[in-house]
This record gives structure tokens, sequence and C-alpha cells, in this order.
């Protein structure tokens, strides 16, 4: 239990963000008064449609898509089970080969294990030590059953950001669907689904200041995609259920805040996260870096101390309770009660005790410069008192 008076910084922000006090506004109207069904026809329905196509317009605009190819979501994970699973059925007659990335997301890894077993072949691409796919093996993999590539836009552990733009122009020769799960590097660097070459595109509103449970899929026109949910036939046929018009609302303020403040916000994060390698770097001469510096977000950094990884869990708790939120890695791996290794760190090469060992610290919005000298200085205290032979 944190004392009263102890200092809280938030420094996980990969897994998800505080919603903004701007986001927050934008959407009480949804949850009081403005609270019709965007089916019904009479005047409290007609207004919540209105608004719905003002949203979805807002986001399409950001992205560079048609306002009918958003299909609103309850976030990342759904976005990405109809992606593979709406591809994967409604193509099964021209192939039933998939081509994902060995560091995707286990929403995107688990669905494919399941899709294993529904007669589709599943060819896993493999990445090099800072994480990035290897483009020559990818173009070999590619056969006349390949229906569609899955590769995430920039990774949820170590950042690393792919060139989705050359994968998306390989497949679009080849007549292939390529897909991306762009939930981590939404609202922090540009995205364009034209430019990009991309089919399909998942967001979320969480990871941008904005409320849990909901999202969208990008979906190109004339992809031929079936859905999961069948009902109503709300958002265009593809995801039956009364859109969440409040959560939308926030999505989409989210999404513009975001969008706005791109350039200079970058710039601040990763002068953030300098400051922090550079300190550690100083201190300790077994620190090293976890993926690409070069094609990487600017608010990720994830880092071992080598010679201490047998102490990440007591580092993250102790700095816990100083008030200090940090992670080892993907909220969503918590869950598996097998607790493997980061199958994200091993894939670039990491051993099984480098791969338990790594701290992830992810920078945002509220974040200071005071912040991040707090971080530096407890962490470095925590460190003598686990490790005296650090100090």
């Amino acid at each position: 239990m944190l004392a009263s008076n102890t200092r809280r910084i938030y420094l996980d922000n990969a897994a998800t963000t505080q919603l903004d006090k701007r986001v927050l506004d934008e959407m009480m109207p949804y949850l009081s008064d403005c609270f019709g069904n965007a089916s019904s026809l009479h005047s409290y329905g007609t207004q919540a449609k209105e608004s719905l196509n003002n949203f979805r317009s807002k986001i399409a605009s950001i992205i560079n898509a048609q306002d009918e190819e958003i299909i609103f979501t309850s976030g990342g994970t759904e976005a990405n089970n109809l992606t593979l699973k709406g591809i994967a059925f409604a193509n099964r007659n021209k192939g039933n080969h998939i081509i994902v990335s060995t560091i995707e997301h286990d929403c995107i890894l688990n669905t494919c294990k399941w899709l294993e077993t529904q007669g589709f072949f599943i060819t896993y691409l493999p990445v090099d030590n800072d994480g990035l796919v290897d483009i020559e093996k990818l173009k070999r993999f590619i056969n006349p059953k390949t229906i569609i590539v899955s590769v995430m836009h920039a990774n949820n552990e170590i950042g690393t950001v792919q060139p989705i733009a050359e994968i998306g122009g390989i497949c679009k020769e080849r007549n292939i669907y390529f897909h991306t799960d762009a939930c981590q590097s939404f609202g922090k660097i540009p995205v364009d689904v034209v430019s990009q070459n991309i089919s399909l595109m998942s967001l979320n509103a969480h990871k941008i200041y904005g409320p849990k449970g909901v999202g969208c899929l990008y979906v190109k026109k004339d992809t031929n995609i079936i859905p999961m949910l069948h009902g109503g036939g709300q958002e265009f046929g593809l995801r039956s259920t009364t859109e969440n018009i409040a959560g939308i609302a926030g999505f989409a303020k989210a999404a513009e805040l975001c969008s706005n403040e791109m350039n200079t916000e970058s710039k601040r994060l990763s002068t953030l996260r300098d400051k922090i390698i550079k300190a550690l770097q100083e201190k300790y001469d077994g620190f090293y870096i976890n993926g690409s510096m070069m094609q990487r977000l600017p608010n990720n950094l994830n880092f071992g101390i080598s010679g201490l990884e047998g102490e990440t869990i007591r580092v993250l708790l102790m700095l816990d309770e100083k008030g200090i939120a940090i992670s080892t890695g993907s909220a969503c791996s918590n869950n598996d009660t097998t607790k493997s290794a980061s199958h994200v760190l091993q894939a670039i090469g990491c051993d099984q005790f480098q791969a338990r060992g790594a701290i992830r610290v992810g920078l945002g919005r509220f974040n200071t410069e005071d912040d991040i000298d707090y971080f530096i200085e407890q962490l470095t205290n925590t460190i003598k008192q686990l490790k005296p032979i650090f100090s």
C-alpha cells in the first residue's frame, strides 16, 4: 500500500494511458443527454447517427481513409481477430496460407494457433536482432496460396517500427492483403493507409489517452472479408452490435489531439527517453537496449543491465512502492499461466535469462522531466539495494 503522500509516476504508457481530460469532456454528453441508439429512426437515434458519422469521418481523415472503410470495434484484439478470421474464411477458395511476424501481439499469434486447427497454414516471419522483419524471407515465403500478411507497425515491447510501406508494396504487387496492427504506433508516428499500401489496419483508443473498450479496423474498399458477429448489421454489416457512441467520441477526440500534437510530442518524448539512456549508460557498463534505436517509437525504452536480469521483478515491485510504475514487458502476457519468457525478446536473439530480465519504460503525455529525474534517482537507489556491487 502506497503512503498517501507518495509521489506517483506512471511510466507504463505502452500498456495503457491515462484518459485525457479533453477526451473525457468530449465523451460526457454521450454518457448523459445524447444517449440514443444510432440505428433508431427518431430524433434521438438520428442525432446519435450524425455524431457517429462525424467521428468516423474524423478518424478516417487522420489515416487518409474513406469514411466507410472505418469499422468500429471493442479494441485492437477484436480488430485483429476480425482481420485474420474474416479474411481467412472469406478467401478460403483462393488459399489457406497466412504469414505473420514472430513478434506479433499475443492476440495475433493465438488467433493463428486457432486457425491452424481449422486447416490454415501459418508461416512465422523471423526478425533480426533489432526486431526488424526479414524482407527477403517474406518474398520467399509468399506462395500462390498466401491470402494475407500481417506485420505490426510498431512492437509493443521493444518499440521497433517496421517498414510497412515496403511490406505493403510487396503484398500489393502480388495481390495479397496486407494487415498491420498499429495500436502502438497510431498517434505517435504518421500512418497513411494509401501511401503505405495497407489493406487492413487495427487501431485502439486506450493507447492514445482515450477510453478502454473501443477501437476500429480500417478495411480497404472491396476487401473480401466476412464478419465474426452476426446481428443487426451495424458497421456496414461487418460488426453487428449497438455502437458505443460515447467511447467512439472519446476515440475520435483522442486521435485528433494526438494528430495535432504529434510532431512536438514525439520530439519531447524522445528527448526524455534519451535522457534515461544517457544516465544509465554512464552509470552501468552492462546497460544494453533491446530493439532498434534508429527505427523506434519515440516513447519506448526496453533495456537490461547485465548481471541484474534476475532481479527485474524485485526492481519493478520496489519502484512501485516508491510510486513509480514500469513493466517487464507486455501487460497482456502477464495473463500467460505458463509464465514463459517474452517471445519478442527471444525472437531478437535474447536468451531466456535476458528475455525475463528486461525493463520496459513507456513514456507519455503527462510525464515531465522532473519525473524522469526522479525515476533515474530511484532506479539507481533500488539497484544499489539489490546489488551493492553496482554502486
